[in-house]
């Protein structure tokens, strides 16, 4: 009798971009709960998380997933205060913000809702500025036709 093959991913590890969101909710402190976790003693630890929601845009480079090029120099806008920038894929070197790496930045935001939420963190897009930079354009947005 044969089966047919089953494939499982197992993770022992924060995916990326979902820790940004995850830890934008998070109002605990994280290296307390990760220390509790290492001591076996997570029973012991309050984890609260913010009932708002929250979103992330990733920014890639030109190419990516396939080739890309690396060290395209990059500016940043101000960004609003509710949107927090994660660099990934970015080096800085001769007084100038380059790209090294295929997802360069991501973009996170929270609010009240997701709408709100996914609004704030495409604002946040729009204080990111390199050649040839990509980003999705329907992030939530299976959630938000629901």
């Amino acid at each position: 009798m044969s089966f047919p093959a089953k494939v499982l991913e197992y993770n022992v590890r924060f995916g990326d971009p979902e820790t940004q969101s995850l830890l934008a909710l998070m109002e605990s402190d994280l290296a307390l709960v990760m220390l509790a976790c290492a001591d076996g003693r997570l029973q012991d630890v309050d984890v609260k998380v913010s009932a708002k929601s929250a979103a992330t845009v990733v920014v890639a480079a030109g190419g990516y997933p396939g080739s890309y090029a690396k060290g395209i120099p990059m500016t940043l806008d101000a960004v609003p205060d509710d949107v927090v920038l994660f660099h990934a894929g970015t080096s800085f070197s001769d007084g100038t913000l380059k790209t090294s790496g295929g997802r360069v930045i991501a973009s996170t935001a929270t609010a009240p809702s997701l709408e709100e939420a996914v609004a704030k963190a495409y604002k946040g897009v729009e204080c990111i500025h390199f050649e040839g930079m990509q980003f999705r354009k329907d992030i939530a947005g299976r959630a938000l036709r629901k």
